[in-house]
């Protein structure tokens, strides 16, 4: 077996890093709002009356020019496993639950189309909401639980 150094292999053929794949849900969001950023004035479309379709049919949801689209177009979320442009893709990759991935993405919502920006706004939002859902579900179950735990045990 030979070995090269990096600047041998550069010589001998095109070398370029590969980036990092998206391991975290936060850094898939992020990077979808990312894509959307960089032409926040263009409208892509919604996907029609998403709540209103049988679960297997709206798993398999796509419209072409949509935000998920722009997604499925982009080498890094394909390589850190997104695996189509489904509104169940959708779902499934970025963990989306069922009320956030209507909001974004349904025509009920958003009108026929939806702006790159505000998508993105939402977008990020949903990447930083996930501490905060986990902290104020803490403090609920504990406001609750302590009185009536004081009630039941006296």
């Amino acid at each position: 077996m030979e070995h090269k150094s990096v600047e041998q292999l550069q010589d001998l053929a095109d070398v370029h890093p590969q980036a990092a794949l998206l391991t975290t849900r936060r850094a898939r969001l992020e990077r979808w709002a990312d894509l959307l950023e960089q032409e926040p004035g263009r409208t892509f479309a919604t996907l029609p009356e998403v709540d209103l379709l049988p679960r297997p049919r709206r798993m398999a949801l796509r419209v072409d020019g949509s935000p998920l689209a722009l997604a499925f177009a982009d080498p890094l979320l394909r390589a850190s496993g997104l695996g189509g442009d489904t509104y169940g893709d959708a779902r499934t990759f970025f963990g989306l639950r069922e009320g956030q991935a209507h909001r974004l993405l349904c025509s009920c919502v958003n009108g026929r189309h939806i702006r790159a920006a505000q998508a993105a706004k939402r977008l990020r939002s949903m990447a930083s909401r996930r501490l905060e859902y986990w902290l104020s579900g803490s403090l609920i179950a504990g406001a609750v639980g302590v009185p009536g735990a004081m009630l039941l045990f006296g």
